[in-house]
């Protein structure tokens, strides 16, 4: 099967299609590694609202994928970033979102987004401020039994005057918290606003105030993920965590050698990458609990390609690529995004993600894709 595909001159040429799609495999009770799915959602492209409005999701699909994932005994981190979490869906979004996750995949392993994004982002705020707004969608969130995922605030960026207010303010929401939750430090090549979190741009002076949060609070913490696209910094950080207190991967870079760790540990993951790489990663982790590690590295390794250009920078637009990829699979019968998103990356990028996706199997049906990619190409006039 073949499609013309233009370069970034411009230039068309044929490209032949040699993946097969990944085995299916499923993850079962107890895998080898916690993995979480970090999901996007399905916009709805017949809404009236302009793209810089109300996010209006389409719940049919979106509740489709989350299915698809739980079914690969894929855990699903809801609510974050991937869903465009602060950059097209609101709070009272997200927490729709929550609710009917909840109620359509009860049994799921879904750890949901708390955050202070229903604060105005254009005013100034107090300490108290932030504690209230965490303090808020905490509540919401376990009132209807949801697990949780602490994310990083831009408003605590804001109103923090020292590091210390980083470690109050963490206390008293970790206090409130039902269960153990994820803390997720997201960096600021993924979102800037987040610039010097935990009071310093100094991973060497950060890291510590994030630990000192997760040693004065270890019953309460389950782990923490940490998205800086740094291997060394995640494991130096992962050699210093408290017993029983999980590193979970955001390094959506080099995530196989971090999952599959060294003779001092290894992470788990919480990946937006896991969202496109779904099938690869029950695959990669199943082997791993089997004792095949060439089969673990085998199916991820080939992965890493597609993945960085996703990510690259700017980062925050990695959603572009991801949403990309699920039209291409069939998940949904349009490319459309909230925010208007599918725009943010030009059309040589999608090209070279649609040849690396095949080229590591991850076109489940090429002919739909290759259909697909036929339509955006016409799109923009090729």
């Amino acid at each position: 099967m073949k499609i013309a595909l233009p370069d970034t001159n411009g230039r068309l040429t044929d490209y032949s299609l040699t993946g097969r799609p990944i085995a299916q495999a499923v993850l079962g009770e107890n895998p080898a590694r916690v993995v979480y799915s970090a999901a996007h959602v399905v916009a709805d492209p017949f809404t009236a609202n302009d793209p810089s409005g109300r996010a209006t999701i389409d719940w049919e699909k979106t509740m489709a994928f989350r299915r698809y994932l739980a079914g690969l005994g894929l855990g699903i981190a809801e609510a974050m970033d991937t869903a465009q979490r602060g950059m097209g869906l609101d709070w009272p979004g997200a927490l729709e979102l929550i609710r009917r996750t909840k109620a359509e995949i009860p049994d799921a392993l879904v750890a949901n987004g708390c955050g202070t994004d229903h604060l105005d982002q254009a005013t100034s705020y107090t300490l108290d401020d932030v504690r209230r707004a965490y303090l808020d969608q905490l509540e919401a969130i376990q009132k209807v039994g949801g697990r949780v995922i602490l994310m990083a605030s831009r408003a605590l960026v804001k109103a923090a005057k020292t590091p210390d207010d980083y470690v109050k303010v963490y206390s008293d929401v970790l206090a409130a918290c039902d269960q153990p939750v994820i803390l997720h430090w997201l960096g600021e090549m993924f979102d800037p606003q987040l610039a010097g979190y935990w009071g310093s741009k100094d991973f060497k002076q950060a890291m510590p105030i994030a630990l000192a949060v997760i040693k004065e609070n270890a019953s309460k913490v389950d782990g923490i993920k940490i998205s800086l696209l740094d291997k060394q910094k995640e494991i130096d950080m992962r050699r210093l965590l408290p017993t029983g207190v999980k590193m979970y991967t955001g390094d959506d870079f080099n995530y196989p050698e971090l999952i599959e760790g060294d003779a001092e540990g290894f992470s788990h993951a919480l990946l937006g990458i896991f969202d496109p790489l779904a099938p690869a990663a029950a695959f990669a982790v199943k082997s791993l609990g089997d004792g095949d590690t060439s089969a673990f590295r085998a199916t991820l390794d080939p992965t890493v390609p597609l993945a960085r250009l996703i990510f690259r920078a700017p980062t925050q637009y990695y959603k572009t690529g991801v949403v990309f990829l699920a039209w291409l699979n069939g998940f949904q019968d349009h490319f459309v995004m909230l925010n208007g998103a599918q725009a943010m990356r030009p059309l040589p990028y999608f090209a070279e993600v649609f040849r690396l996706a095949d080229a590591c199997g991850l076109l489940r049906e090429p002919e739909l894709a290759v259909n697909r990619m036929k339509q955006l190409l016409a799109l923009y006039g090729v």
